[in-house]
């Protein structure tokens, strides 16, 4: 878990070239982060296969159109809980206009999930946000993994991911615990410093 709230800290510095629409590099980040997630989700939670890519591209649209409005709040997962409202309006203005009542997974009525979806209570939200949160910090993983020795990213990955100790990490990598010990630092740091250009 401490993983986690590490990769996944409030950051305002991609949340502020956001502000700027002519940053097409922080709008691209946005999108390649973000697609797949909503994408999964939908996919995941009964959407029509048909539908999928239209909503996905009208909840980025409105993020970007509406993207002035956003407050971010000191708490973690303020653009997270906006992401999840804008995808559920966007879920039910699409199946509006297209006048048909979908149908989730198992039979139940599509209309229902996205109900639950917009609650933030509710069980479809928690996983919503878990979602996202082992979304971004598998995104932010990948970004600095090249940044770092086959060895490091091992007693990394034994340490801090698998949850060995770091004795048995030590024995099973031949080097010290203190070495583990300074790789997850040097990984952690890594990763804390990405995560500053990314949204929790």
């Amino acid at each position: 878990m401490e993983l986690m709230e590490c990769a996944l800290d409030t950051s305002a510095s991609l949340l502020n070239l956001l502000q700027n629409a002519s940053d097409e590099v922080a709008w691209t980040t946005l999108v390649d982060m973000y697609s797949p997630l909503i994408r999964g989700w939908l996919k995941r939670h009964g959407a029509a296969p048909g539908d999928v890519d239209d909503v996905v591209q009208e909840v980025l649209t409105i993020v970007v159109r509406r993207f002035p409005e956003f407050q971010r709040h000191p708490r973690t997962g303020a653009f997270r809980s906006w992401l999840r409202t804008i995808t559920a309006n966007c879920l039910r203005d699409y199946w509006r206009r297209s006048n048909r009542r979908p149908v989730a997974v198992g039979g139940s009525d599509f209309a229902e999930v996205v109900n639950q979806l917009a609650d933030p209570a509710s069980g479809i939200s928690q996983i919503w946000d878990r979602e996202h949160d082992e979304h971004v910090t598998r995104y932010l993983l990948a970004k600095i993994r090249p940044d770092f020795s086959e060895q490091t990213w091992k007693a990394f990955q034994r340490f801090a991911l698998d949850g060995l100790s770091a004795d048995a990490v030590a024995e099973e990598l031949g080097m010290s615990a203190n070495a583990v010990f300074i790789a997850k630092s040097r990984v952690m740091s890594k990763l804390r410093h990405h995560g500053q250009g990314l949204i929790e």
